[in-house]
């Protein structure tokens, strides 16, 4: 590409302005979709070239009339008419227009169902997405991270960064920037890169309330928000790693929908039952312990709606997690892992079973002093999570000889200010 663009150049000083356009056209004509992109940036001249209807009706048959699974009849139908019929620049907008309509009809195929728990295809780690964080410090220099690694559940991706040297101390920092990344894989040989900012951290507000939920030998981690982590060396102020997690749904850039009362409402407890709970405690590595709740009932007490998932005082619902409560990171030559801290995903579901709340967030588990149930006999921890919206508590024991964690208590909050808003009443 480079030596075709600078061919071009060189030509445009000296010979173009005497060549015909049909000459010109046929010249440009052996280039592909990505060359063209990118010449008509050069100047005026080559805007125009670059843009020539008749050189993106070549390549829009060239590129799609072979391949059965993009064509589309219709458009192939408008594609075989007369250059002069359209105006300056509609081919190529038709050839990018194909081209993402082909995408989708390929990436729908292998996303497959549609999730429950999010709204979204349940394959969504087949996209092909990437990540990346960029860091400006407070002199306004840039560093650009790709991910080191991520790990799905079916309701969230955790993302990881490790930076080594090229990440200033923390304290200096100014904001953090999460892109997704998509390369698509075009007609052309070359890849298309598409960034799309997904949320702008501003990390002078952020370490105001930072709190500390987990440390080692060499690290310490910092909870900025929910779903966001930095790992700090423990003997310096740099960095040694971020995390992100997030839930699929909502996106920092999603909206939520309005959601209308049904059309016979005649229930008046609607908004206070049906509920359908799904959580995920996991790790940068590994699922520790899934699980969905259904029909889940709420009792009204201090400004909070209370849901039980799993009775202390009911053995038969008590749930044995697959490892340890852990966090494992890695960060260039050096790895290691922080105790009693994982990541919990959560969605809670209205009895119209559409996600109501999801919470995506790192969280510790702190060993109780006083347990509140006497059936295990075994170190009792807790897991408190709390927003404006929701609190979640769970209560599990560590059961020394068979050594794994049971989850035996698990009660949801949520705010009556917050379910008041969703379905428009006044409880």
């Amino acid at each position: 590409m480079k030596a075709h663009c600078h061919f071009l150049v060189v030509m445009s000083n000296y010979l173009f302005h005497r060549l015909p356009s049909e000459i010109l056209i046929k010249i440009l004509s052996y280039l592909d979709a990505f060359t063209l992109c990118c010449i008509n940036h050069i100047n005026k001249l080559f805007y125009q070239l670059a843009n020539s209807n008749a050189l993106w009706r070549k390549l829009y048959i060239a590129d799609f009339s072979k391949n059965k699974k993009c064509r589309d009849k219709s458009l192939l139908r408008m594609a075989t008419m007369e250059v002069q019929d359209r105006p300056e620049g509609y081919y190529k907008r038709l050839y990018f227009k194909t081209v993402a309509e082909c995408d989708m009809i390929k990436w729908t195929r292998r996303l497959g169902l549609i999730s429950i728990h999010t709204g979204l295809p349940s394959q969504t780690e087949n996209l092909n997405v990437t990540w990346e964080l960029t860091v400006m410090d407070k002199s306004g220099r840039e560093s650009t991270l790709e991910q080191s690694r991520s790990q799905f559940t079916e309701t969230s991706v955790t993302l990881c960064w490790s930076g080594g040297d090229r990440l200033p101390d923390y304290q200096q920092i100014s904001t953090l920037q999460l892109y997704g990344v998509r390369r698509l894989a075009c007609v052309s040989p070359k890849r298309l890169v598409c960034r799309s900012l997904m949320e702008k951290l501003d990390m002078q507000t952020l370490t105001k309330n930072m709190q500390v939920i987990g440390q080692d030998k060499l690290v310490q981690l910092k909870l900025l928000q929910p779903g966001i982590i930095i790992g700090v060396w423990r003997t310096e102020f740099s960095l040694s790693g971020f995390i992100n997690s997030f839930p699929f749904s909502p996106f920092s850039s999603y909206v939520e929908p309005v959601v209308q009362p049904p059309f016979c409402d005649i229930d008046p407890e609607y908004g206070l039952h049906g509920y359908q709970l799904h959580i995920v405690l996991h790790n940068t590595v590994c699922e520790l312990m899934s699980g969905s709740f259904l029909q889940l009932f709420s009792q009204i007490s201090d400004g909070l709606i209370q849901l039980t998932v799993i009775s202390s005082t009911n053995l038969s619902q008590h749930t044995s997690l697959s490892g340890d409560i852990t966090l494992p990171w890695r960060c260039e030559a050096l790895q290691g892992t922080v105790e009693n801290c994982c990541i919990m995903s959560l969605t809670l579901l209205d009895e119209f079973r559409k996600p109501f709340k999801c919470v995506t967030s790192p969280v510790s588990a702190e060993l109780e002093r006083t347990p509140v149930c006497y059936d295990y006999d075994g170190e009792h921890y807790l897991i408190h999570y709390q927003d404006s919206d929701i609190q979640v508590k769970m209560r599990l024991v560590w059961m020394n000889e068979q050594k794994q964690f049971i989850l035996i208590s698990l009660v949801v909050y949520v705010s009556v200010c917050y379910v008041n808003k969703y379905f428009r009443r006044d409880y």
